[in-house]
């Protein structure tokens, strides 16, 4: 069996948060390491969570859309 770990895979998703899997590394704008407690996470693109940088559902219940993806 290989140590490798997974690829780190985002996904964008129209009006949503940013969906993480696999071996990345979450770190505040100090480079303070952030565990997040679980292998994949949903990251705030809207700016209404409040969790950030994690997403709460708040973006679909205000009816916002998420910041652009690029």
């Amino acid at each position: 069996m290989s140590d490798e770990q997974p690829p780190v895979e985002i996904t964008v998703y129209e009006n949503g948060p940013a969906i993480v899997r696999g071996a990345y590394k979450l770190q505040d704008r100090d480079r303070n390491e952030i565990d997040p407690g679980r292998e994949t996470i949903a990251l705030c693109r809207c700016g209404l969570s409040a969790l950030k940088p994690f997403c709460d559902g708040n973006h679909a219940l205000r009816g916002a859309a998420a910041r652009s993806a690029l």
